[in-house]
């Protein structure tokens, strides 16, 4: 079961309709456009089943085979943008200065409707397959909207998978591995209060600045003294806000930032000693120091079953030596994780080749790609529901 032939011969077709959506990116669930476009085609591809609004703006097709079976599988894909001014200087560059497809989220759902049109017509499996698009993949917790909105119960969905593209992999490679593939992503604020005055009379107040910065270098002892080293963590603190003149002391600060865990146990871990180091050394210095933790995205952590037929699916498209069983994970999060809470299933990387890194202004999803990942899906459904 290799590349699907007339998949292949599709791909530049594909490819127009990946640039169409690059021109127009749309942000979190504001994708009426995209959204709109994806159902058009898939009642024009003639899916027995369109649902729209599902998540807010999400879209849902339904494929019955040629038996109806007792299987249901649900393929996703995620539509939205990022607010990033591109500079890639392509000819499909984005026609919305500040919004831009910097994570390949246009290759995904091209990738999945080329699926779905060749499902669509062949329909050689036994059983349901179950086409996801999702919004606001990107910060919004797009996947667990559309959970809350019924996903999976409404559309019966047993098993549920997921693909990424992954720049620095070859194109025509797959990567995966069992278990935490990807990071849980939590927030934090950090709110000094101390007492602003003169800063010449450092002596007359407490200062936020100073709290705040041996509460940042105190943080990341967690990961060098907490974590086991052969463990995963990260804590950043990624902004810090005090005062508006040179020559005083501010009354308050504001710190914020993200930690990334690859399991519950380690997430519970960094949260607590945050939260004692945040306290004391607030305490020591004579100020006020609260703190909060946002628990975001859980890990996403690939079932050890649908993770093997993964893997069999993406060897029969590519051969065996281009697929990677056992890829390191990454601190990167993925609101899937939401839908592998929900059902077992596995996300897998697909190669984009040489390209700027995900979230980078120069950054563009590699088209020949698409052959490999339409491929993918199709056979997904073929192999696991054969006819």
């Amino acid at each position: 079961m290799p590349i699907i032939n007339s998949l292949a011969e599709a791909a530049d077709e594909i490819a127009l309709w990946r640039r169409d959506f690059h021109r127009h990116p749309e942000l979190l669930y504001e994708v009426q456009r995209t959204a709109g476009v994806v159902a058009a085609k898939l009642r024009e591809f003639g899916c027995d089943e369109v649902v729209e609004g599902i998540g807010r703006t999400g879209v849902v097709a339904v494929i019955n085979g040629r038996d109806a079976g007792a299987r249901t599988i649900g393929l996703r894909a995620d539509m939205d943008a990022l607010p990033i001014l591109e500079e890639t200087g392509k000819p499909w560059s984005s026609e919305t200065p500040g919004k831009m497809h910097a994570c390949g989220h246009d290759g995904h759902t091209s990738m999945l409707l080329g699926a779905a049109r060749y499902l669509a017509q062949t329909r050689n499996f036994q059983g349901r397959a179950v086409l996801i698009f999702q919004p606001a993949e990107e910060g919004g917790a797009g996947a667990r909207a559309m959970i809350e909105d019924g996903l999976m119960e409404r559309f019966g969905i047993q098993e549920v998978y997921g693909m990424h593209n992954m720049p620095g992999l070859p194109v025509g490679r797959f990567a995966i591995r069992k278990g935490p593939l990807m990071a849980a992503a939590d927030h934090f604020e950090i709110h000094i209060e101390g007492k602003g005055g003169h800063a010449a009379k450092p002596h007359g107040g407490v200062d936020p600045v100073m709290v705040g910065s041996q509460i940042v270098n105190a943080l990341q002892t967690i990961v060098s003294r907490n974590v086991d080293p052969l463990a995963n963590a990260v804590v950043s603190v990624t902004t810090f806000h005090a005062g508006d003149a040179f020559n005083v002391t501010p009354q308050r600060a504001v710190l914020t930032g993200t930690a990334r865990t690859l399991d519950e146990a380690m997430r519970d871990l960094v949260e607590r000693r945050m939260g004692e180091i945040v306290a004391a050394i607030g305490s020591a210095f004579g100020a006020t120091a609260r703190f909060r933790y946002l628990r975001n995205y859980p890990v996403t952590a690939n079932h050890p079953e649908q993770t093997d037929k993964a893997v069999a699916v993406a060897q029969a498209v590519v051969g065996e030596a281009h697929v990677d069983p056992d890829t390191v994970p990454m601190m990167g999060a993925e609101d899937f994780s939401f839908m592998l809470e929900a059902r077992p299933g596995a996300f897998i990387f697909i190669g984009n080749g040489d390209s700027a890194g995900l979230h980078s202004p120069d950054y563009d999803f590699d088209d020949g790609a698409i052959a490999y990942g339409a491929s993918y899906w199709g056979s997904l459904v073929e192999r696991l529901m054969a006819a």
